[in-house]
């Protein structure tokens, strides 16, 4: 199919990572639905994104709201009859200065309430969608610090929201085997973002690697963890 032809869905896009994802998806011509727990952030960057000539809409989306995923499901069945790619970049809470042994467990269930479970309902909201053409790319936005080779005591919750969405990524993957639809796991790398703070690398860069996940031609992996285009450890 022409990409041009695609519908994707990125969480939390309206700045960071997820915007420049959804800026060079839709450079390549796919339909991209912008999601962002503001609605007016996701238009303003909706509106940046559309000058650029890329079709872009901005649906309002909190993953932690199991409603707001069900009325985007809806939408997007009524509209488009399709989804094609799903990027589930929101995410956040990164804690370098928390620890296990300390750390707030109310803290540390709202980190996996967005960075697993925000995950996973997406996901769940995705497969009708992309079974009924028998395509679908699923791309989970994980991190090294969620690799078991990765070892330290700095951001807990973050490490083990991360480890889960890898773990997520493999059981989609084996479930959707054959089906047509790729579920991979992409870390961007350190980047320069309000998440990731100064000094890392050029959005741009990081983006890269997703988008590719996003858009791969079958033969292709699925149940894998990427940087760069490269398999990485879990």
């Amino acid at each position: 199919m022409p990409l041009r032809q695609r519908v994707a869905l990125i969480s939390g896009a309206n700045r960071g990572i997820g915007f420049e994802t959804a800026k060079q998806l839709g450079s390549q011509g796919m339909t991209v639905l912008l999601g962002a727990r503001d609605l007016a952030a996701g238009e303003k960057a909706a509106r940046e994104l559309r000058r650029s000539g890329a079709e872009v809409l901005a649906v309002q989306l909190d993953v932690t709201s199991q409603a707001q995923v069900d009325a985007l499901k809806s939408k997007i069945d009524s509209e488009y009859r399709r989804l094609d790619v799903l990027v589930n970049n929101a995410g956040g809470f990164y804690d370098p200065a928390s620890r296990a042994s300390t750390m707030d467990i109310d803290i540390a269930r709202d980190v996996l309430d967005t960075n697993l479970m925000g995950a996973w309902r997406l996901s769940e909201m995705a497969v009708p969608l992309m079974r009924r053409h028998g395509y679908g790319r699923i791309v989970n936005v994980s991190s090294g610090c969620g690799s078991m080779a990765c070892e330290g005591p700095e951001s807990p919750a973050y490490r083990v929201s991360k480890a889960a969405l890898n773990a997520l990524t493999r059981a989609f993957a084996a479930e959707l085997i054959g089906s047509g639809i790729l579920v991979n796991a992409v870390c961007p790398g350190w980047v320069a973002t309000r998440l990731g703070g100064r000094g890392g690398r050029a959005v741009s860069e990081g983006a890269a690697g997703i988008v590719w996940a996003a858009s791969i031609d079958e033969p292709a992996p699925t149940g894998q963890f990427f940087r760069d285009g490269q398999s990485i450890a879990w």
